[in-house]
């Protein structure tokens, strides 16, 4: 059966029967490293029907013992509603069709429909689709397009050839025109499906460029924002919130998620280190570290949440922080990052922290993914810390290396944000996580708190919780 939403938005509804698409929707890989704590990550989303020509088969997160075997298995009806009561969430996963087609004689990928599938705590699984086609003409633009201007409303940061520069401010009516906009694809056709209780939990999980989506920003006709409406995270993949699940539980030394208890060498709080003396790339001088001093300010008043040290200017070297990394439960790192290495378009992402004689200041994605750490959270918030290079297995920079280093879950920014207001966010948040509030919940009374005092998107919905709740 066949419905039209308003505003001319065609999606076709159906239930999840044993041969639906879901089976072929994602494949995942199984590594037998995951009881020795080590994280393999899933092949690309799958669409019904067809394969999208333009997904590949990304590398791996975390490195691989050498000679395990890995087992390749398609997800199943079963394991998908597990994984929704194991997190005890609604979780939301999309995925993206497109059709090729000739324009002036050169093949491009054009959007044709999105496919949502909802999975409710209790079992239920709906389907519902957008023809994006349809879409298109009664807007008159092409839904990918509002992926580029959302993020140069929000100041998002891109290589161009002198290094990196930050996009204009936003527009206020044309980023609200946006938001709305984005809500009326992803969020109305299965706005009766998500939670009534915004304390109930939504795990988005997004395909390509919808990584870069803020759903807490999101908003209705009314003007409501969704943050507003429900507790909200991401993750990469169905499997990979699976394999968090399974690790965590496998873990010999395993404690309770307690913030308030937590204390000593469990908690590892940096704040405006003193940029590194070699510069990441000669050639490019402003890819050199500018001070912090919200930074500073927000590592010192989380610490005093804490009654702990944070690790500050010359303090903050790459070696102190390195050797304290393993133990930490919890990783908080107030510092510059790149959202690249100054050399290479697209390439991983580099934390600048303080040097010292053992080291050049420059933490790098594929130095965090060696790691063995047991962090329950990291937050990283410096800008476009949940960006990276979107491949077919989503996206490919320090969020996920920490992830696969052994994290449960990160915290990481979709854009440029601001050093002020995020000490207010990051206050909130801790001040909310130290009552208990699970991550996801402290994260949206954060949100909540903050728009009160900023009330502009761009100043309180940078940050996305990524992994386990």
């Amino acid at each position: 059966m066949t419905k039209t939403a308003k505003k001319h938005l065609p999606y076709g509804i159906s239930s999840f029967v044993s041969t639906f698409l879901i089976l072929t929707s994602i494949t995942a890989i199984y590594s037998s490293a995951i009881a020795n704590d080590k994280l393999s990550i899933v092949k690309p989303h799958t669409n019904p029907g067809q394969q999208p020509k333009d997904q590949k088969t990304g590398a791996t997160l975390t490195k691989q013992i050498p000679d395990s075997p890995e087992i390749t298995n398609s997800a199943n009806i079963e394991k998908i509603k597990q994984v929704s009561k194991q997190q005890n969430a609604t979780i939301v996963q999309y995925s993206i069709i497109t059709d090729e087609s000739t324009v002036k004689g050169k093949t491009e990928a054009q959007e044709s429909e999105l496919y949502i599938w909802v999975i409710k705590p209790t079992g239920e699984m709906q389907f519902r689709k957008v023809d994006l086609k349809a879409w298109g003409k009664v807007e008159n633009n092409s839904f990918l397009n509002l992926f580029g201007r959302n993020r140069r409303h929000h100041g998002a940061r891109s290589v161009e050839a002198k290094g990196i520069v930050a996009y204009d401010k936003p527009k206020n009516k044309s980023l609200k025109f946006d938001l709305q906009k984005l809500h009326q694809v992803l969020i109305e056709p299965i706005a009766d499906l998500l939670p009534q209780k915004p304390e109930e939990r939504v795990v988005f999980i997004p395909q390509g460029e919808l990584f870069t989506v803020p759903f807490a920003a999101l908003q209705d006709a009314k003007g409501k924002y969704l943050i507003e409406k429900h507790t909200i995270s991401t993750a990469p993949s169905i499997q990979v919130l699976d394999l968090l699940y399974q690790r965590q539980k496998g873990r010999k030394d395993a404690k309770p998620f307690v913030p308030k208890h937590i204390t000593g060498d469990e908690l590892l709080i940096v704040g405006n280190p003193t940029a590194p003396k070699t510069p990441l790339n000669p050639a490019r001088d402003n890819c050199q570290p500018s001070p912090l001093p919200g930074a500073q300010k927000e590592a010192n008043n989380i610490a005093e949440m804490f009654q702990t040290q944070p690790l500050i200017g010359d303090a903050a070297t790459e070696t102190a922080i390195v050797e304290k990394m393993p133990q930490a439960r919890i990783i908080h790192l107030a510092t510059y990052t790149l959202p690249n290495d100054c050399a290479e378009e697209n390439s991983p992402g580099v934390i600048a922290l303080a040097s010292s004689q053992r080291d050049d200041g420059w933490l790098k994605t594929e130095e965090i993914q060696n790691m063995k750490l047991k962090a329950d959270l990291v937050v990283l918030t410096g800008c476009d810390t949940a960006l990276g290079r979107i491949t077919g297995d989503g996206v490919i920079g320090l969020s996920r290396a920490f992830l696969g280093a052994g994290a449960d879950s990160v915290i990481g920014s979709l854009w440029d944000v601001s050093d002020i207001s995020t000490v207010t966010l990051m206050s909130e948040f801790y001040g909310s996580l130290g009552k208990n509030t699970d991550k996801a919940g402290a994260l949206r009374q954060a949100m909540l708190e903050t728009m009160k005092k900023y009330p502009n998107p761009q100043d309180w919905a940078a940050f996305t919780l990524i992994g386990l709740l």
